[in-house]
Parts: C-alpha cells; sequence; structure tokens
C-alpha cells in the first residue's frame, strides 16, 4: 500500500480559503443576494473552481456557517479560558463577553441572521440547527450552569444579534434603552 502524501492537495488548501469568502460575501449579501461568482471573485479563483470545491450554492453557504460556529466555538472557549474563577456564572459572563467582541464586527453576526431568514432550505437549516447544538452543548458543559442559565445566556444571545444589527444602542429613546439594558457591546 502507497504512503499518502503529507502534502495537501490544491483542493484541501484551498477549501478553507473559499470557505472564508463565503463568509464574508453571504454576510453581506445574503443567501439570495450572492452569487457563486461574488465568492470566487473574493477568493480570487474562478466560479468553476468554486462549483468543483462546492458543488452547488447550498454547500457552499453550509460551508460558510460551519466555518462561523467553529470560530463561535473558538471564541467560547477562549472566553471561558479567561474567566477570572471558574464559575458557572463567570464563566457564562466571560463567554459572552468574547461573543459580544466577536460579532462586533458584525461578518458572523450578519451571516447567522442570514442564515435564519432561509432555514427552510433543508442543508441550511440542518447545518443552522447543528451549529446552534454545538454552542448549546459546549456552553452547558464548558460552564457547568444550569439549563436555565444556559437558556438564558442563548436567549441574550439573540437579544444581542438584535440590538447589533438593528443599531438599538445607538437609539437614546427608552424603548430602545431597555431593550439594551445591561447589555454589553464593544466598541
Amino acid at each position: 500500500m502507497p504512503e499518502r502524501s503529507s502534502i495537501l492537495s490544491t483542493a484541501e488548501v484551498r477549501k478553507p480559503v473559499v470557505a472564508a469568502s463565503a463568509v464574508r460575501e453571504f454576510a453581506r449579501g445574503g443567501f439570495h443576494g450572492t452569487t457563486i461568482a461574488d465568492v470566487a471573485r473574493d477568493a480570487k479563483i474562478s466560479p468553476a473552481y468554486v462549483f468543483k470545491l462546492f458543488p452547488s450554492k447550498e454547500r457552499l453557504f453550509v460551508a460558510a456557517l460551519d466555518e462561523c460556529f467553529t470560530q463561535i466555538l473558538a471564541s467560547l472557549s477562549n472566553g471561558a479560558d479567561g474567566a477570572e474563577d471558574q464559575s458557572p456564572e463567570a464563566v457564562l459572563f466571560a463567554m459572552g463577553d468574547a461573543y459580544a467582541r466577536l460579532i462586533s464586527d458584525r461578518t458572523l453576526l450578519l451571516l447567522q441572521v442570514h442564515a435564519q431568514s432561509v432555514a427552510e432550505i433543508e442543508e441550511v437549516g440542518d447545518a443552522l440547527r447543528a451549529g446552534l447544538a454545538q454552542v448549546t452543548n459546549f456552553t452547558k458543559e464548558r460552564s457547568g450552569a444550569s439549563d436555565e442559565a444556559v437558556q438564558r445566556f442563548i436567549a441574550y444571545g439573540q437579544l444581542c444579534h438584535l440590538i447589533v444589527t438593528a443599531r438599538i444602542e445607538e437609539i437614546p429613546e427608552s424603548w430602545a434603552l431597555l431593550l439594551s439594558a445591561g447589555i454589553r457591546h464593544p466598541a
């Protein structure tokens, strides 16, 4: 049996590059507003090569969503590891702070919002639910928090999405202040 080469193929090297381009482009234009050509242009390759790596737009979007959740999990892990103490409350607080910093550039946040808007597409809905399951399970296991605390953490994360996407923190009206009270957002 021949030994497998430790050198990565061009496709194995290009897939993460194309997935990163897909994250940026789908975050900007959404599923319906982004073309394979847009992603190819950002990745500096041909649309045909994108289709070779990802045979459908749905698979390309799923790759972008998988990359998004990989980054989210890494951020939550770093936040948890950096918690001043390892009590469930402190770990959740540190994870929330890390997530707030992560979504401050809006790219991953917008990709998640776009994914929610097309979750009826079977492959996208499956990938979205799988990512949410990973985040929920990781949060529960790493923090050791109660189910109610984890649910509240996820719910506050969704509220953060709303506050950031609608720029509610910039509005000085009472309703906006009520929604954003106690929610931290890095500048």
